[in-house]
């Protein structure tokens, strides 16, 4: 909430040597959809999404970020949003502005009553119900359970794309992109040249099967409850969205084989079974869903 000045290029670049390291020994692909925020794991359960934390917030330079993570030069990001071609219906597109020029407006609501921050840069892009921008903000169940549209508070992440999170695209009308978001069409301006706010990319994409009215969306990837050795609580897995039938949504591609739970009771091991990993056989996808990433079953 103090503005991207928080952010020294001595956090950037140390944070991303440590990043570029463990990705390396861990053998983690380099990317938006494995390097991941705080802000963009969901919560669980489901009451405990609308306190999920937003860190770091609109003011990271995720492109900057990215860049210095995967040893590239620094303009990489600019430069292919400016010459981008416009997204078509049906193609996934990387959220993209360039950080710099993208000045959205946001209230710091940390501080009473909210006052505006400063006009700079960001990382985000707003999304409302209809291509304009006097159509309401799209609202999340969680953050505005009374059905309110979402608001430019900095702590509201409900209707907010963040850099680097690919979407499928449902729709386009002029300078406006819509894409599958949450369960629904979310418009954002997307306007031709060097302030395009998403680029055309490729992902792998899922939906769900024929037949299927909805897909379950959970919050995490847990083994099924035969899995579980009796003295380890089994992790209901209860589902938090859904995906309608007719939407498709992005994934890392090949679903999690194994499954699995890490059981920390205690710190000293003090308990029978204390920081035994539960090994399942359900497979799941990890999905861009809204703000946050998600999980479905692949059956």
């Amino acid at each position: 909430a103090q503005g991207a000045t928080w952010y020294t290029e001595a956090m950037y670049e140390s944070s991303a040597t440590l990043v570029r390291w463990l990705a390396a020994k861990y053998h983690i692909p380099i990317d938006r959809q494995h390097i991941i925020a705080h802000g963009d794991t969901p919560r669980y359960p489901a009451a405990n999404q609308a306190v999920q934390h937003w860190d770091p917030g609109p003011y990271w330079d995720w492109n900057h970020y990215m860049d210095l993570v995967q040893g590239k030069s620094d303009a990489s990001a600019t430069a292919g949003t400016a010459s981008a071609l416009a997204p078509r219906p049906g193609q996934v597109v990387t959220i993209s502005p360039n950080f710099a020029t993208n000045v959205q407006p946001v209230q710091n609501c940390e501080v009473t009553p909210c006052v505006p921050e400063s006009q700079q840069g960001s990382s985000i892009v707003y999304l409302r119900t209809a291509p304009n921008t006097n159509a309401p903000l799209i609202t999340d169940k969680y953050m505005h359970p009374d059905g309110s549209p979402g608001t430019t508070n900095i702590e509201d992440w409900s209707a907010t794309a963040t850099t680097g999170f690919q979407y499928v695209v449902a729709a386009v009308q002029g300078n406006w992109t819509g894409i599958w978001y949450a369960g629904q069409v979310a418009w954002f301006y997307n306007p031709a040249g060097p302030h395009r706010t998403a680029v055309p990319s490729s992902s792998d994409v899922v939906a769900p099967l024929p037949g299927r009215s909805f897909v379950p969306v959970y919050p995490a990837a847990y083994p099924e409850s035969a899995a579980y050795p009796s003295v380890i609580p089994v992790q209901i897995n209860n589902a938090v969205y859904t995906i309608p039938a007719g939407q498709s949504y992005t994934t890392t591609g090949d679903p999690t084989q194994p499954t699995d739970y890490f059981y920390d009771a205690t710190i000293n091991y003090s308990k029978p079974d204390d920081h035994l990993i539960v090994h399942g056989s359900d497979r799941y996808y990890q999905i861009s869903y809204n703000h946050h990433i998600g999980f479905v079953k692949a059956s």
